[in-house]
């Protein structure tokens, strides 16, 4: 058998002279191919005026529901390393206790000037400045500089910086410089920094100064 042959002149013939007026009267193949014209319309029409906003939405909740996942695993996380967690909180919580107590408080700075004092006195060597500075107060703590020049011999000297060092309380030595005056006598120049914490009345005005400080600089730009 052979299969039916499509007869293409025949199916164009029928688009010719048709009456726009009355589809009614139009042959098989000119309805269906304006019936699949206004289906593609509805369904363009449909698209562009509803189901693309619909897309959108869908799109974002799907993203939404991604973060969610990855937050919630980020917890679970947490919450399956939550001993963990705890224990570094506590070792850090520790840590940051050991170096508090290394920060004299502002009543202990008297007895830490004086301990710098002896390391020197107990080594041998002279005073001839020991002249603490202005303090640099910063956010939670306070650095004071305190310039120290101070004679003897050389040995004595390394001593004296070995002891600073050692101090339970930090204590920095800078702009080291060794001479000798014109008579040959040695001399040891240093900046000592050592820092306290704040007490809570003292943190709380640093916070007002860096507070009216931004205000300030915020004011001036405009």
């Amino acid at each position: 058998m052979k299969s039916p042959q499509i007869d293409l002149k025949r199916i164009s013939d029928q688009f010719v002279g048709l009456n726009v007026r009355d589809v009614g009267t139009w042959p098989v193949a000119p309805r269906l191919a304006a019936l699949f014209l206004i289906l593609v319309a509805m369904l363009l029409g449909g698209y562009f005026l509803y189901w693309s906003d619909l897309l959108n939405d869908l799109e974002q909740g799907r993203n939404e529901e991604e973060r969610l996942k990855q937050d919630y695993r980020g917890k679970l996380q947490q919450a399956i390393n939550l001993d963990a967690l705890k224990k570094q909180k506590e070792q850090v919580s520790q840590y940051v206790t050991a170096l508090e107590k290394q920060l004299p408080s502002k009543a202990e700075m008297d007895a830490l000037l004086s301990d710098i004092n002896q390391a020197g006195l107990g080594r041998g060597l002279q005073f001839e400045l020991f002249k603490p500075g202005a303090s640099v107060r910063q956010a939670y703590y306070a650095e004071l500089p305190i310039n120290v020049r101070v004679t003897g011999r050389y040995h004595d000297m390394g001593a004296f910086v070995s002891d600073i060092a050692n101090l339970p309380r930090i204590v920095t030595l800078g702009n080291i410089e060794v001479k000798t005056d014109p008579t040959g006598k040695l001399i040891f120049d240093a900046v000592a920094r050592t820092f306290r914490y704040l007490d809570a009345d003292e943190i709380e005005a640093a916070r007002r100064d860096a507070a009216a400080a931004k205000k300030k600089d915020k004011g001036g730009a405009k």
